[in-house]
């Protein structure tokens, strides 16, 4: 994480396959042998469970680990055993047969148990006799399956894990720690394959997994914190995606010359509102003059024009003729297409002719989507340099084939940004942004203050101010990171509700003004 020589080094985010590779590499490549990767692991794993969930000191604190026979189980008998030596009162309690364990899971259970620790089995009839247990203990410690789980737990796991689901009360009972991933999480997709773990803290080793980095991934993890296994993080030979921070923001970000005027800024037009939606055509408008363009104008219908011309005296508002559109968006840096425009034939009209014509920055956002519903190849034709901001809803009806966007956020958004030759941003808890030749960055930068009417117009007209600085790729994941932030700065003092999708453009300047000041 950080930045070199002014380009973002971003947090590279793996797949199951891609961890299994880097760990292989490290093992068989760079001589790093297995036990020490889970050895470091699950020290790391068993300071962050001290650290986060015991308070800081781990005597006298009663902590169970349910383990599996893999190497997740491995992991857990490495946590068992350090909490062990710092005065813990530790039971693990193992899943499955102890001769089908990995070689290092057998090993570190070997050392638990020669240390003293206690080591139970899980059976249909001890699951009695287990709830008790886990229902008083301090931290209760998931180490079943992590990411190798790739169907539905079933059979008496599936009862363990109901269980430990149950005494864990949605947080309201005993803290949970998982280890790599929340046993039952698919790795990749952040979706539960049937019983699931809800952790309080997950601790994932070396890298973050895919399927933390989506909002269902994330409200099984609970807090997500990386554990250092020993191996640099430049031996990544493949990513699947890369997690934005201030650092990589700030490195794209510079101050403006004193003579900055409002034109060299960035004048944008903003193809917006309609009759009953002029709301979202103005929320818009105030992204992108917060989000520090120069001057923006209103493009919209003449039943529209009326009210708007009353409403923000900063924004110009012009109505719509379909002969003057070339005249209207000259010189313009940036345009945005589709806030509350409206899906009738005039409206297609004009995204038709602004695709084929201008050759600027295009956000496409709301009614630009029903208006190339089913047609993805349209706007793959573009001239412009297009920047699609649908939620998933709007991506599937894009991409016209039913499909559950939300299965696989980011192979949805890879394809949608290959089918479209555009950047595609998928809006939800973990925004995910492509590009066309498959680069992928996430922002969990966040609140869910943000679920509110009309921020979804904000993030558009931010990113379309941004378009006139920044490349379309930048503009996007950088426009998604600061749309969070400004989230997050008014959550901090009033909540996570109640917000106005106009205070989140209040906050963008006192947002910018923090990061370009360092």
């Amino acid at each position: 994480m950080g930045v070199v020589g002014g380009i973002p080094q971003m947090i590279p985010i793996l797949s199951r396959d891609q961890m299994r590779a880097f760990d292989k590499h490290a093992i068989e490549q760079c001589n790093v042998p297995s036990l020490l990767l889970m050895e470091n692991a699950g020290r790391g794993a068993a300071d962050a469970i001290e650290r986060h969930l015991l308070s800081g000191s781990a005597t006298g604190r009663r902590v169970i680990v349910v383990a599996g026979t893999g190497n997740n189980g491995g992991d857990g008998f490495v946590v068992a055993r350090h909490l062990l030596a710092r005065e813990a009162n530790v039971e693990v309690w193992l899943a499955g047969d102890a001769k089908k364990q990995t070689p290092d899971c057998k090993a570190n259970h070997s050392a638990y148990a020669g240390i003293g620790g206690v080591v139970k089995t899980v059976r249909p009839a001890s699951l009695e006799a287990l709830g008790p247990a886990l229902a008083s203990a301090d931290v209760v410690v998931d180490a079943l399956f992590g990411t190798g789980l790739d169907r539905a737990i079933s059979g008496v796991l599936a009862e363990l894990v109901d269980l430990l689901v149950a005494v864990h009360d949605g947080g309201r009972g005993v803290r949970v720690a998982a280890l790599d991933v929340p046993s039952g999480l698919h790795a990749d997709t952040g979706l539960p394959l049937g019983p699931c773990i809800e952790a309080d803290l997950t601790v994932t080793f070396a890298h973050l997994k895919l399927g933390l980095m989506t909002g269902s991934g994330a409200a099984k993890a609970g807090t997500v914190h990386v554990v250092d296994v020993g191996v640099p993080p430049s031996l990544v030979d493949a990513r699947s995606a890369e997690l934005a921070s201030s650092s990589d923001v700030r490195a794209l970000l510079t101050k403006r010359p004193i003579d900055t005027h409002k034109y060299r800024a960035g004048h944008v037009v903003l193809f917006a509102g309609s009759p009953g939606k002029t709301g979202a055509a103005l929320l818009a408008a105030q992204g992108a003059l917060r989000g520090g363009a120069g001057a923006a104008t209103i493009a919209t219908w003449p039943a529209a024009a009326d009210v708007l011309e009353a409403r923000i005296p900063e924004v110009m508002v012009t109505r719509l003729d379909p002969k003057k559109l070339d005249a209207l968006v000259e010189k313009k840096k940036a345009v945005l297409l589709g806030p509350g425009f409206g899906t009738g034939d005039d409206a297609r009209a004009v995204s038709r002719h602004l695709l084929k014509s201008f050759a600027g920055p295009i956000v496409l956002d709301a009614d630009a989507f029903t208006l190339h519903a089913g047609k993805p190849a349209d706007l793959a034709r573009a001239k412009a340099s297009l920047i699609l901001t649908p939620h998933s809803g709007e991506l599937g009806r894009l991409l016209g084939d039913d499909r559950d966007v939300d299965a696989d956020r980011f192979e949805s958004a890879r394809e949608a940004a290959a089918k479209t030759k555009s950047v595609v941003l998928l809006k939800g808890a973990y925004t995910v942004v492509a590009d066309p030749k498959g680069r992928v960055v996430v922002t969990g930068s966040g609140s869910p203050a943000l679920a509110t009417a009309g921020s979804g117009d904000v993030l558009a007209g931010l990113i379309t101010a941004l378009a006139c600085t920044l490349p379309p790729f930048e503009a996007a994941w950088a426009g998604a990171f600061l749309h969070g932030v400004a989230g997050a700065a008014w959550s901090k003092e009033r909540g996570d509700r109640g917000m106005l999708a106009g205070e989140i453009a209040a906050e963008l300047p006192g947002v910018l003004g923090a990061l370009l000041a360092g």
